[in-house]
């Protein structure tokens, strides 16, 4: 029997509604448990009877949330999927008297948000003894007091409902008096205890009686107070109440001090045992507190702040009596009309928030409840969120309602929504309440990084010094945190045949790029790389700009003379006819500059000349041409010193020396031009030795003085072979020549036959092959003429060779 008690008292009541309206609301549940359980003991297996899994609680951090700041009974072992009793539970706390008695809680399970209702009832247990308000009752009754005659007595408490409540009164002993129990419509009792058989005072003064509650529980309770009654000498009338029953409405809001109905009784008698006052037999503590009811007048005022929700109706047993012991009772039932004075409330049961700006239309973003206490219109509650977002509110069970998107959402446009949800009752009128809660877009990598400028193009000087900052190149990015942080990386892909990052680098941080080298216009004029911004986002996004690099040029090259060639050697000369009329194309220096754009543009000027009134430079061109008529006055040697300058700032020059003979025939200008070497000679040591002084002077005296007396040995072995041969060069002019440089620029081809000895005490000689040159190419270390200094040399190292055998035969050129 008791394992089916047992059980009996652990049943489980359970139903699961499915509510196809929302995901967010998944069922109810429901489980009875008797009161004063123990902590832990088991409620039901939550888990079992919703069909979910332990490790669905689990992940989905399953928690119970209670309303309204109640206390939480229930407690949830998300490990095993049970509900557990967390504290004790007196069922006459939690509901008083109120049956059946019940508090509910709410299941939360989040990933996708669940909602389940769960509703516990507590069941009585006789925990409670019967109690009476006093330990002793004291009546005065006269002894004329008919049969009949009733006497209001104070019921006794018993917190416990049901069968656990009070079941009946007794009285002991019943000699005189019956014990009389009626019902009042609020569900409560009172007793009356009734004489049988007149009181005779002369016979008992006084009586003494037990009365006794007794409830239904097991073990079965009772209370007892005494009962002690003084018997009085006669007053033969009792008071008669007005109405047996009064009623009266009063409103919730009704302030202290309003008057809502007065009693009257009547009594025959008069002088003392007329006077009537009137008490409250008997009231629960609750109506103590709202109502007070005058003694004297009967008045009964409102004391206390009057609230429909609490209680809808009061009955109120009050007695009028006599200084004789004679009363009467009359009931007062007082009704309480509702007025709408309760706010509705909001609370909210879950919320996130932050939500992926991906996050699909209809993806939950808060659960909340709503209540108005109110009744009736009062009570009915409008919810409503504002409608400038994109968000909209659904009802799911019973006040409750769920937010949900309602279109996609856009971090970048809008990162953060302010949603205020609204409730409101329709009563008159009407109250409502806000709350206002934040929901934070959180970003997703959906925007690649975007560069200002579709294409870059920037100048940049050359000769610049590697690691010159050239400029920098921005892209943003509109997302947000790691998202939006960008990083800069260089396309290593070729760049005229070279890596890109041997050429440029890109600072990762901030775009700036950088030359790596210093950039030579001659060389490289242009080019092109890809630099790639990538952000940080997960997996990342990037774009690709070009950047186009142009190499300025600097005016960094002097000009270079082509044309005449200046060795060290050797001298050029350009023969001159005295026939020449005005404007003879003498020769044309020929000048580059590897530069380009003005910086290229060559003038050409006279600088210096031996005679100005003979001979001029084109600016443009460098022809040099004859400005008058040669005449036989004119000296055979003519130096002209001949300045190639460009346009650049500043601008860069060379010179050039050109030699020229003023002559008809070869052996005229063959002495001239041995003086012009020596000229040369004596100009260049004099340069050699300044420079060479001014160097090193100061720390390498000792040494200058070594490399004079060296260069002095030098040029004595190398004047020996001019001291021992001293035939001239003889030019021979063909009766057709043209320029052979292609320049267009000189007429004539000039064609030497070179004749020279080996040595001064033989008399053979020795010939070299014409050759095709429109200039006489002078060996200052010798007085002929040559094509290649290395095969004269060849010549001279090797005075036996067949070749010159061969040409002994032509010993007769000494002669011409």
């Amino acid at each position: 029997m008791l394992s089916t008690d047992r059980r009996g008292r652990w049943q489980v009541l359970f139903f699961f509604l499915c509510l196809s309206a929302l995901d967010s609301v998944t069922g109810q549940a429901r489980y009875s448990i008797p009161e004063e359980q123990s902590e832990g003991s088991i409620v039901g297996n939550i888990g079992r009877d919703l069909g979910l899994e332990v490790k669905r609680l689990v992940s989905g951090k399953a928690r119970i949330i209670t309303k309204g700041g109640a206390r939480q009974y229930v407690d949830l072992n998300r490990d095993k999927g049970l509900l557990v009793v967390k504290e004790r539970i007196d069922r006459e706390e939690l509901c008083g008297p109120t049956t059946p008695c019940s508090f509910s809680f709410e299941l939360i399970i989040e990933n996708p948000i669940q909602l389940y209702r769960v509703t516990v009832e507590v069941r009585d247990i006789n925990d409670n003894t019967p109690s009476f308000p006093k330990d002793e009752i004291h009546f005065k009754i006269s002894e004329s007091a008919v049969s009949g005659a009733r006497f209001s007595l104070e019921s006794a408490v018993d917190p416990d409902v049901g069968v656990n409540s009070i079941q009946n009164y007794s009285l002991r002993p019943k000699d005189n008096f019956k014990l009389e129990v009626h019902s009042q419509a609020d569900g409560g009792k009172y007793i009356e205890m009734v004489l049988q058989t007149p009181l005779d005072r002369e016979e008992q003064e006084t009586l003494s009686l037990m009365l006794i509650a007794t409830d239904g529980g097991e073990p079965q309770r009772t209370g007892t107070v005494r009962i002690h009654i003084t018997v009085l000498d006669a007053n033969d009338n009792a008071p008669v109440c007005g109405q047996p029953v009064y009623k009266t409405d009063v409103k919730e809001s009704s302030p202290k001090g309003t008057l809502i109905t007065t009693v009257s009784a009547d009594d025959a008698d008069q002088g003392v045992n007329g006077e009537v006052t009137f008490s409250i037999a008997h009231v629960a503590k609750e109506a103590k507190e709202l109502f007070e009811l005058d003694v004297d007048t009967g008045e009964i005022k409102v004391v206390g702040r009057l609230d429909f929700e609490k209680s809808r109706n009061y009955q109120l047993n009050v007695q009028a009596s006599d200084h004789g012991g004679f009363t009467d009772t009359c009931k007062v039932v007082i009704q309480i009309i509702d007025e709408n004075d309760n706010v509705p409330t909001i609370q909210l049961m879950s919320h996130s928030n932050s939500i992926p700006e991906d996050s699909p239309p209809g993806t939950t973003v808060a659960v909340i409840n709503v209540e108005d206490v109110d009744s009736d219109g009062n009570g009915v509650v409008l919810c409503y969120i504002n409608a400038d977002i994109p968000f909209k509110i659904e009802s799911s069970l019973t006040d409750y309602y769920t937010i949900v998107t309602d279109s996609t959402l856009d971090r970048e446009t809008v990162s953060e929504y302010n949603v205020t949800i609204t409730v409101s009752d329709e009563g008159t009128p009407p109250l409502s309440s806000n709350k206002s809660i934040t929901v934070k877009v959180s970003d997703v990598n959906d925007n690649p990084p975007k560069f200002d400028q579709p294409v870059y193009s920037k100048s940049i000087q050359e000769n610049n010094s590697p690691g010159f900052s050239i400029f920098s190149v921005r892209a943003s990015d509109a997302d947000w945190g790691q998202n939006a942080r960008v990083s800069y990386f260089l396309d290593d892909k070729q760049v005229n045949g070279v890596t890109a990052s041997s050429v440029v680098s890109v600072n990762s941080e901030n775009g700036a790029i950088h030359a790596v080298r210093s950039f030579d216009y001659e060389q490289i004029k242009s080019f092109q790389f890809n630099v790639t911004a990538r952000d940080g986002g997960s997996p990342p996004l990037s774009s690709v700009v070009a950047v186009r690099i142009l190499v300025q040029d600097q005016n960094d090259n002097a000009p270079q003379v082509l044309y005449p060639v200046q060795t060290s050697s050797s001298l050029v000369a350009e023969m001159v006819p005295r026939s020449a009329d005005v404007g003879y194309l003498v020769t044309k220096v020929v000048a580059v500059d590897v530069d380009s754009g003005q910086n290229a543009w060559l003038s050409y000027k006279l600088q210096k000349a031996t005679d100005r009134a003979l001979f001029e430079v084109g600016l443009q061109n460098g022809e040099i041409r004859t400005i008058r008529q040669v005449t036989d006055k004119d000296a055979v040697k003519q130096r002209l010193t001949v300045v190639v300058e460009d346009n650049g700032q500043p601008s860069r020059s060379a010179t050039v020396n050109v030699n020229v003979a003023v002559a008809d025939s070869f052996p005229e200008v063959l002495s001239e031009f041995t003086d012009f070497t020596h000229d040369k000679e004596y100009n260049d040591n004099l340069t050699f030795y300044l420079v060479l002084a001014l160097a090193v002077v100061s720390f390498l005296f000792i040494t200058c003085l070594v490399v004079i007396i060296s260069v002095k040995i030098y040029r004595w072995r190398q004047s020996r072979v001019l001291y021992h041969s001293n035939l001239p060069v003889i030019p021979y002019y063909p009766p057709r020549y043209a320029d052979t440089l292609g320049t267009g620029t000189l007429q004539h081809v000039y064609n030497y036959e070179v004749c020279r000895t080996t040595d001064s005490r033989k008399s053979d000689c020795k010939f070299v092959r014409p050759c095709s040159q429109n200039v006489l190419i002078m060996d200052p270390s010798s007085t002929g003429t040559m094509q290649r200094m290395q095969s004269e040399q060849n010549i001279l190292d090797e005075p036996d060779s067949p070749l010159e055998v061969s040409l002994l035969w032509q010993s007769h050129c000494l002669a011409v």
